[in-house]
């Protein structure tokens, strides 16, 4: 079992700004043993999902290692389902639209519409964010029960004092979807609502991400949020049939 956690720990310590790393840069992330870093790298170049550049000694991902996602998600209906929701918010809206689960105290992305950059950090589909910094994150953690909303985001390493993210989902919770104004990056403003399984589980949400300014986020919460929120009840439906 460590060994399988290790293994997967050193393909994690690649992400888009580290796309080739050195032996001593994995071990260093990974907080694994150089000796058995190598040994991991190795075993996963042998299997192919690591490639080698002996000049610059160092290793890197191959995009054989989309299969051990496309697995899971070829099982989801999910993305399939939200996308064609997704599509036709951002023609009304005119900016860029995702969708995204969570997944321990971060979310995950599995669908999406963009219209122009509007973050430093690319986004595309696996792409991670820590879960209480996003508005979809806010909609699926007030959907949880409040122990295990703060446990995970205490794992996440965020700081935020545990009575203010209460207070915070708290208010997502009545209100019925999330803002959040340039907590994951500056002058980014988004917000969310959750898709509902016919449970009435938040199992996925639904953004709209638009650059900030004075008056954003009131802005979308008149005008967007309301197409925000018809677009997930779409989808919800679907995902209900």
């Amino acid at each position: 079992m460590q060994s399988l956690a290790r293994g997967l720990a050193v393909i994690r310590a690649f992400d888009a700004d580290h796309a080739q790393l050195t032996l001593s840069e994995v071990a260093r992330r990974t907080e694994i043993p150089r000796a058995a870093a190598r040994r991991f790298l190795r075993t996963l170049e042998t299997l192919g999902y690591v490639r080698t550049d002996a000049a610059a000694a160092t290793f890197a991902l191959t995009p054989r290692v989309l299969d051990l996602g496309f697995s899971y998600l070829s099982s989801l209906t999910l993305p399939e389902l939200v996308q064609p929701h997704l599509e036709r918010l951002s023609r009304e809206v005119d900016e860029s639209v995702s969708a995204s689960v969570l997944d321990g105290g971060d979310i995950v992305y599995i669908a999406r519409v963009p219209t122009r950059r509007i973050m430093s950090v690319r986004i595309t589909i696996g792409t991670r964010f820590p879960a209480f910094a996003t508005s979809m994150g806010r909609v699926l953690l007030a959907d949880l029960d409040e122990a295990d909303a703060l446990a995970r985001i205490a794992a996440s390493g965020d700081r935020h004092a545990p009575a203010e993210v209460a207070r915070q989902l708290a208010a997502v919770r009545a209100q019925g979807y999330a803002i959040v104004d340039g907590e994951l990056e500056p002058l980014l403003v988004s917000a969310a609502v959750a898709v509902r399984d016919r449970a009435d589980r938040a199992v996925a949400a639904v953004n709209v991400a638009t650059s900030g300014g004075a008056g954003t986020a009131e802005r979308l919460a008149e005008t967007v949020v309301p197409l925000l929120i018809d677009a997930a009840a779409a989808a919800s439906a679907d995902l209900s049939r």
